[in-house]
């Protein structure tokens, strides 16, 4: 008995796990916020100390919103088209965490330091995109078509870019440590001081791409294909 109300005391006395919930739009997630009594980030993010999943709902109906936890495994974030985020990018906005860009067009468009962390993007085209120190963490960019895109000091940490297009892609200085780069096409790709430590590049295409200075750190490639590989 004495051994049960001593685990129970203790647990109480343990702080509860903050949940961050995220918004489809930074000004329902301010609103929100003040409604559950919640800290804005001042992003599309609230940190609420205890969620109530029935209140969240309800605040989000209310303000015609979407929301899902960070980092969860599937957005259900609605779809931004092209047309919306360049809109809200023009504005100031930077921050589209979660967003769902699953094979829309932004080729040749300015988005640098954008925050797509953890977004779906897999299939999208951002050729020819100015992406430089754009936050992709954990962003899905599988088959995704970033030939020519300045991807200049992006952040770039366990994205999964397998089966993408990297052709004369700009990615000097960038962190791509733990990154999914398996069967990725870096012809002519500046990876100059880039960090692959830990990625995995197996399957990749290294022709002309420069490693000059890259990190690959307990990287796993197959040592023959970077023979044509600038290093």
């Amino acid at each position: 008995m004495k051994n049960i109300i001593s685990i129970l005391w203790n647990n109480s006395l343990k702080p509860h796990k903050e949940s961050v919930l995220l918004f489809d739009s930074t000004a329902a997630a301010s609103e929100i916020a003040l409604m559950l009594n919640g800290q804005w980030d001042g992003c599309n993010g609230v940190i609420i100390a205890k969620c109530d999943e029935v209140a969240v709902n309800t605040a989000a109906k209310l303000k015609i919103t979407t929301w899902c936890y960070q980092g969860t495994s599937k957005a259900v974030l609605e779809r931004v088209t092209a047309d919306e985020i360049l809109r809200r990018y023009a504005i100031g906005e930077r921050h589209f965490i979660n967003a769902n860009l699953r094979c829309v067009v932004l080729a040749s468009v300015k988005l640098s330091e954008i925050n797509l962390s953890y977004a779906k993007l897999s299939l999208i085209d951002l050729s020819q995109a100015n992406l430089s120190k754009a936050d992709l963490t954990a962003a899905d960019l599988s088959q995704a078509n970033l030939s020519g895109a300045d991807l200049i000091s992006a952040y770039l940490m366990r994205a999964n870019l397998k089966g993408a297009d990297l052709q004369q892609a700009s990615l000097r200085g960038a962190n791509l440590s733990s990154a999914n780069l398996s069967e990725v096409n870096l012809t002519g790709a500046d990876l100059r001081g880039a960090n692959l430590a830990l990625a995995d590049l197996r399957g990749a295409n290294f022709h002309l791409c420069n490693l000059t200075g890259a990190n690959l750190t307990g990287a796993k490639l197959i040592e023959s294909d970077l023979a044509f590989a600038i290093q």
